[in-house]
């Protein structure tokens, strides 16, 4: 039998994704790919593959699957999620092996919105416009272009044997942190009342329920325009947050239009945009305001960490209640690289 993971349930939110389709933005094509390219990364990292080599991105809605054929050797980091082999417990972020028949159960845990699997090998998935990213409004990349559901089955290709049991994944940029998500004023923030640029630094936001791939939508003050909310379409960002008519700010994510026609008041920068992320509904965060210069600098920092890789980490013969703890706060919410 060729090897293969086996969906048993899938919730809202469970794609392949990889690295993202890049080039095809000037024919309206959306790069799609991880909502969290830091997680991705980890992940990859933690079985030999490439940090945007093609994963399996899981949501709030949580995920079971069963190894078929033979042993899989795995890699899940991201969220602090609920993690288990056959029922017995994991650290969130782990290198792992499945045998054939053996199932590992994602749920939501303490903290986090996304998490992936990695696999020591390949999915074998024809590409679409060079790329494995689910993008399911235009039904491109993945799976058929959909989401993963119940008895679906996902053949492997080039695994590499594994040679390891539970290890935990180390990475210093998947520690958490509660700090202000970063910003860059503009490019329309003079479309915006001083009033209005003030509350948007100042104010506590909330992630609303009605919050996907493709935006986050934010409660708190209603956003005023100087002249209008209409501007020219132009190109959007990873991480833009556009304010449209109604005032309530909207930040763009991995499956976000190519262009948009609402003032963008700020735009999160690339270091910090998983962090945002990584938020479930009716969480809160704040912002502030850095300079383009300080966004290169951090991002250059989080690549130049990614790429001196992650640790592994032996797991104790038992998890106890206290390495349970430890281990979801390795495995909190991450930083992103963008692109």
């Amino acid at each position: 039998m060729t090897a293969a993971l086996l969906i048993r349930s899938a919730g809202p939110g469970v794609t392949v994704q990889d690295g993202g389709r890049w080039g095809y933005l000037r024919y309206g094509v959306t790069p799609a790919g991880p909502m969290d390219a830091g997680a991705l990364a980890a992940a990859n990292l933690a079985v030999g593959a490439r940090i945007d080599a093609a994963a399996i991105e899981v949501s709030l809605g949580g995920l079971e699957l069963e190894a078929e054929g033979e042993a899989i050797g795995l890699a899940v980091a991201g969220g602090a999620f609920d993690l288990r082999r056959d029922g017995a417990p994991l650290p969130p972020a782990c290198r792992l092996t499945l045998e054939p028949g053996a199932r590992l159960s994602i749920r939501a845990g303490a903290a986090g919105a996304w998490c992936y699997i990695a696999i020591a090998g390949r999915l074998d998935l024809p590409p679409a416009l060079g790329a494995l990213a689910t993008h399911t409004r235009s039904m491109l990349g993945g799976l058929a272009g959909r989401g993963l559901a119940a008895g679906d089955r996902l053949a492997l290709a080039d695994l590499r044997r594994p040679s390891f049991d539970a290890l935990a994944i180390e990475a210093p940029w998947l520690a958490p942190s509660a700090a202000p998500v970063r910003v860059i004023l503009g490019p329309q923030d003079d479309r915006f009342t001083e009033a209005s640029l003030r509350a948007f630094l100042e104010a506590t936001w909330s992630v609303a329920a009605r919050s996907d791939r493709m935006a986050y939508r934010l409660e708190g003050p209603r956003l005023a325009h100087r002249d209008g909310h209409d501007i020219v379409s132009d190109g959007v960002a990873l991480g833009a947050i556009q304010a449209p008519g109604d005032g309530a700010p909207l930040v763009l994510m991995a499956d976000r239009q190519p262009t948009g026609g609402y003032p963008k008041i700020a735009n999160v920068i690339g270091a910090d945009i998983a962090r945002l992320a990584q938020k479930r509904p009716g969480e809160t965060l704040s912002f502030t305001a850095v300079t383009v210069e300080e966004a290169v600098g951090l991002r250059r920092a989080r690549h130049e960490a990614i790429a001196a890789g992650v640790g592994l980490r032996p797991l104790a013969p038992e998890l106890t209640a206290e390495f349970l703890l430890a281990a979801n706060l390795i495995g909190g919410v991450a930083d992103a690289t963008e692109d």
